[in-house]
């Protein structure tokens, strides 16, 4: 089988040839096409990181096994990283952390053993990157929760714990605040849940989230978040089991998959051969598994294991008293090591099973589309207005372009009511929304906004609006904070 390899920027190139090495030495029957990705590719002048030909390799090859790579600083360009999981709808980041013997942490100090799985959406969030400044002091990023794209990666979170025999699956998220975005995350995880019975399936707020994975993080198992939380708890994690550099990613996608190592290019030390492959390493060890090559996956991963427990070790790790190992020494050590297992937590060996590829030639922009139908009505309208003046003084002038349809409601500023109650020690900025509903019998059209919109620019300078929406009688908008 062929795929796309990257080697990446920094210390990539190196640990990518140790890993390739260890993959060639356990006879793993694959071919590696190279393509030109990363900040040197940025530096030629192409915006997003990668040539016409190496992403034309990769659509057609379906899979991609990259080393770190970085992103220019103050240019204007978006993250290679970011935009490659994105273009190719990798929807999952499936992150596994393990206690790995001779890594020391608190944990395993303590004999505390860690074995979870952060399955975190990989599209959407404020990971859209979509943000424009309202004022010269106010600036809005939107956030993108959509019902398919969340049923996408939670059931992708069942079907690999159900799959990895796991007991329980927990969806952190944050709708006790965030009730309409992360509130829907959640409702789709609730109703994933029951075609799982079998499953534990349960939801926890992610600062209690997170305050349990520090203290008590043998509770859990699998774990499914939202784009940013998944990201900041992902990281967490790997901290919990010795850092990035022993911490796997795998990005899954219908049509194509990405495996890459997560942690820093380490350009102060890249080309000196003494870099860290082993992150790369246990990506590496997921990909094999994905294309069904579950022997040689086991044996890389119970000699990696074998050689970490008997205390070799580069120098970013381990025991001091022991002399580090440089990238390829350590890369030969894994392989004198292979037919050997550990002592703690050794891998069982699997049959090979034949990989079906997904990476089918389409010709249109698969469209996702959610299986609600319910009666959609325009309730009202949000406006986002730019004004120096106190919330009594807007409410005035605003009064002026009430219709019979439409009435003013509340302002707010940064989402706390002002107006018609409020507090003077409510600190405001010179960014205020301003609501208008109609009476729950009144049916709404564009056309009514727009008439309202342009009799409101006469006095105030708009930002942006919201039309509000409801489906099946549900309210489509949240409230202000003190309404």
């Amino acid at each position: 089988m062929k795929i796309a390899v990257a080697n990446g920027d920094g210390i990539g190139p190196e640990i990518m040839e140790a890993v390739i090495k260890v993959f060639n030495a356990a006879k793993v029957p694959l071919e590696y096409q190279f393509v030109d990705m990363g900040k040197w590719v940025f530096d030629k002048g192409f915006s997003n990181g990668m040539t016409p030909e190496a992403k034309a390799t990769i659509e057609e090859l379906g899979i991609l096994f990259k080393g770190p790579m970085e992103t220019p600083k103050g240019k204007g360009v978006k993250s290679v990283n970011v935009t490659a999981r994105k273009t190719w709808n990798t929807y999952a980041n499936d992150r596994h952390f393990q206690t790995l013997s001779g890594v020391d942490t608190v944990f395993s100090k303590a004999g505390i053993h860690i074995d979870l799985t952060i399955v975190r959406e990989n599209i959407e969030d404020t990971y859209g990157g979509v943000e424009h400044m309202l004022t010269q002091d106010v600036a809005l990023g939107r956030r993108f929760i959509t019902r398919p794209g969340s049923e996408q990666v939670i059931r992708y979170a069942f079907e690999m714990a159900k799959k990895k025999g796991a007991k329980r699956i927990t969806c952190g998220h944050k709708a006790n605040i965030m009730k309409l975005t992360d509130g829907l995350f959640l409702e789709v995880f609730n109703e994933v849940a029951k075609e799982y019975p079998e499953l534990k399936s349960d939801d926890i707020i992610v600062d209690d989230l997170c305050m349990k994975l520090v203290s008590r993080p043998e509770l859990f198992d699998v774990i499914v978040l939202t784009n940013l939380q998944g990201d900041i708890v992902s990281d967490l994690c790997a901290g919990l089991v010795g850092g990035l550099g022993f911490a796997p990613s795998a990005n899954i996608g219908d049509h194509i998959s990405i495996f890459e190592a997560v942690h820093g290019t380490a350009p102060d030390i890249a080309g000196k051969n003494i870099a860290n492959p082993t992150s790369l390493l246990l990506s590496g060890l997921s990909m094999l598994r994905h294309l069904g090559l579950m022997e040689q996956s086991t044996i890389i991963e119970n000699a990696l294991l074998y050689t970490l427990e008997s205390g070799v070790h580069t120098g970013d790790f381990g025991d001091k008293s022991i002399p580090s190992l440089n990238t390829t020494q350590f890369a030969q050590a894994i392989i004198d090591n292979f037919g050997k297992e550990p002592k703690v937590n050794p891998k069982p060996t699997l049959k090979n099973f034949d990989f079906v590829p997904t990476n089918s030639k389409i010709a249109v922009n698969p469209m996702l589309l959610g299986n609600k139908n319910e009666e959609h009505k325009i309730v009202g309208v949000d406006f986002f207005i730019e004004c120096n003046l106190q919330p009594d003084a807007i409410a005035q002038m605003a009064h002026k372009h009430e219709t019979n349809d439409l009435k003013l409601i509340i302002i707010s500023n940064r989402g706390t009511q002002v107006w018609p109650s409020g507090s003077v020690y409510t600190n405001l900025v010179n960014q205020f929304r301003l609501r208008f509903e109609t009476g729950d019998s009144q049916v709404l059209s564009q056309q009514d906004i727009i008439h309202l919109y342009s009799s409101m620019s006469k006095d105030f300078q708009i930002s942006s609006l919201e039309i509000l929406n409801m489906w099946g009688g549900k309210k489509g908008y949240s409230l202000a904070q003190g309404q």
